[in-house]
């Protein structure tokens, strides 16, 4: 039987956006990229006041699929993680992630582009693209800077290693991190915490604080394209890729 990848609930005023593929730690391949980003496009209708995104299984997000990423290398595709990533922080409505388990690479982009996050003590928060071979572009860079600061972002992307959410609650990264036999209802007051406020306040509050950050567009930033692509393009992606995915250490030259 054919599983959707992604699944839309409506409660009321609450839309929940589901990542349906625990078998594969909910890894975004083109189809889930694609549909999400239409579902987050989606006309609002009047008596929605709040967006959830959630993961089933014991991951959040696993990031964009490898083996489909690998087998576009040299493309300079994205895979459509922007235009995703770009449609969550457009929304109208607040957009709350809520993690249960590893949140890494596009996964940990996917929860820090949603307005709040509420985690669970399990979970960790990373970029391995430096374990890999990859690099994140200036579109994903920003947005690290933007909401984890330059020590904690230097950390999570020069070593590559998933950081607990209880750290990032600590130093006031994400909005909370409960227990997780308490997830499910610390979530659940948040949401209707939001759902409870005046919503032309708070459609008004996000994209002030959206268009805040859009000076950092217009920062030049050509060189660092061209070093990500070269990242992108390079043996050491290629084999970066293949270690992961089978599960063994990657040989790196520098090429």
């Amino acid at each position: 039987m054919d599983m959707k990848k992604i699944v839309v609930e409506q409660n009321g005023p609450v839309r929940t956006i589901w990542m349906n593929r625990p078998e594969k730690r909910n890894a975004l391949d083109a189809e889930m990229l694609e549909e999400m980003t239409a579902v987050m496009r989606a006309d609002v209708a009047p008596e929605d006041r709040v967006v959830m995104i959630r993961g089933k299984g014991p991951a959040f997000c696993s990031g964009l699929d490898m083996a489909q990423r690998r087998q576009s290398m040299g493309t300079g595709n994205a895979s459509g993680i922007e235009h995703m990533l770009r449609a969550i922080e457009l929304c109208p409505l607040p957009v709350v992630a809520v993690v249960q388990g590893d949140a890494i690479a596009g996964g940990n982009e996917l929860a820090l582009h949603c307005d709040l996050v509420v985690a669970g003590e399990a979970a960790r928060f990373g970029m391995s693209l430096a374990q890999v071979g990859l690099a994140p572009n200036w579109f994903l860079s920003k947005k690290l800077m933007e909401v984890l600061g330059p020590v904690t972002t230097r950390e999570m992307l020069l070593l590559g290693d998933p950081l607990p959410a209880t750290r990032l609650y600590a130093l006031g990264l994400i909005a909370r991190c409960v227990p997780m036999d308490q997830l499910e209802t610390e979530a659940d007051k948040i949401v209707a915490r939001l759902a409870a406020n005046a919503p032309l306040s708070l459609k008004a509050m996000k994209a002030t604080t959206v268009r805040q950050m859009e000076f950092r567009d217009s920062i030049p930033h050509g060189d660092i394209d061209a070093l990500v692509q070269a990242a992108m393009k390079s043996e050491d992606a290629s084999e970066g890729m293949l270690a992961r995915l089978r599960k063994r250490t990657a040989k790196f030259t520098g090429r």
